[in-house]
């Protein structure tokens, strides 16, 4: 097959060439192999709530089309970046009509982890009676991003990274003649287990209308800044030179690196998020208010995305380098944890227990506490008896 078919097709050559069943899907063998836990719910048309845990490319969105295509449920889509809760409501009252006629309703919400915590809990009540099936799509890890309670009513499903082999049946399966082998694989490997790289790549390859080439390849790659790997060793090594360069109060270079990531695609609140921890974490109580310009920064990122909060990324960057650096708090909580798994959990001292019943009253809770602001507390005890004497801070 040539590629004159998708040249006049306007549609991106990843979303036609989306597989509508299992059989076609590549990678993740082990989530919907024969055998799996998945492939049965499909195929007996029982799909729980789910969150679709897994980096960029690696079949998320895929899945829940399949499930779509071979499921009896009304589906029905939002993405977190674009939808709130009033395109919630109504598909809510969709699929409650859809109930009641004993039809099944299944949601799909990709970059689930968007949605702020108002727009998951008015979710919540669906899902917990029934109305609809949830399937979340994210790449950050649903324990920090997700509704507790949403991940308790939902199957977690990890998507790994596709590996090369993958990503070559992808490619080989659009069928582009005069694409070698060897090239097919080049891109495969710079793909790093994203099939949308791959296939986008490949897309504006075939739009030069000239002889697919390694070196081509490259020159495409570069000109669309997709030789940064958002999955990869070149994504940690870069987010680590960021950090150790604002560690080391080098403010040139931490912009040097914070443009590296923002211009080859990174998500602007996952470096927005490493600023906070970072503010804590290596300045600490040197200033305080590095942590409330960090939390601004992340919330201002939030709110308006790229590419206009590359300013607020750099200014936040370029204080957080000139800051003074102080890591009481760090090593403080480190101590704390060491001790806790070293001696597990002691008893609270019960002078300073709560005794909000008369039988914890009378078992001595809360027992000659005294209040500091009324009374002299200078040696009332707060630490376990073990650890009387510790110092963290």
């Amino acid at each position: 097959m040539g590629d004159d078919r998708y040249m006049i097709n306007t549609t991106p050559l990843a979303e036609r060439m989306r597989p509508s069943k299992l059989e076609d899907f590549f990678g993740q063998e082990e989530l919907v192999g024969k055998k799996s836990f998945l492939r049965k719910a499909i195929e007996e048309d029982r799909v729980p709530s789910m969150v679709l845990w897994g980096p960029p490319g690696s079949g998320k969105t895929t899945l829940a089309y399949i499930i779509a295509k071979q499921t009896k449920a009304e589906f029905r889509q939002l993405s977190a970046t674009s939808s709130g809760l009033e395109e919630l409501r109504k598909i809510i009252t969709l699929a409650e009509q859809a109930k009641r006629m004993n039809m099944k309703t299944i949601l799909f919400i990709d970059e689930i982890h968007r949605w702020n915590k108002k727009q998951q809990d008015a979710l919540l009540p669906s899902v917990e009676k029934g109305i609809l099936t949830l399937i979340g799509a994210t790449t950050e890890n649903p324990s920090f991003e997700v509704n507790g309670a949403l991940i308790s009513r939902s199957r977690v499903l990890v998507l790994n990274k596709l590996t090369k082999q993958d990503i070559i049946k992808i490619l080989q399966n659009v069928g582009v003649e005069q694409c070698s082998t060897p090239t097919i694989e080049f891109i495969a490997q710079m793909a790093n287990g994203d099939a949308r790289m791959a296939l986008n790549t490949l897309e504006a390859l075939m739009n030069q209308k000239q002889k697919i080439t390694i070196k081509l390849v490259k020159e495409i790659l570069q000109k669309s800044h997709l030789l940064y790997d958002k999955g990869g060793e070149e994504h940690y090594n870069i987010i680590s030179a960021l950090h150790k360069s604002m560690r080391g109060n080098d403010a040139n270079a931490a912009v040097y690196w914070l443009a590296r990531m923002l211009e080859g695609g990174e998500d602007p609140l996952y470096i927005a998020r490493r600023l906070v921890r970072f503010a804590s974490e290596d300045i600490g109580i040197a200033n305080n208010t590095a942590l409330l310009l960090a939390n601004a920064c992340f919330e201002a990122c939030h709110k308006i995305g790229m590419p206009e909060c590359n300013v607020i990324l750099t200014q936040c960057v370029i204080y957080l380098a000139k800051s003074k650096k102080d890591i009481t708090a760090y090593l403080a909580y480190s101590r704390a944890k060491k001790d806790i798994e070293e001696l597990g959990n002691l008893p609270v001292p019960l002078h300073i227990r709560n005794a909000p019943t008369k039988l914890m009253k009378n078992l001595g809770y809360g027992k000659n506490y005294k209040y500091t602001p009324l009374e002299d507390s200078a040696d009332q005890k707060y630490l376990p008896k073990e650890l009387e004497n510790r110092k963290y801070v």
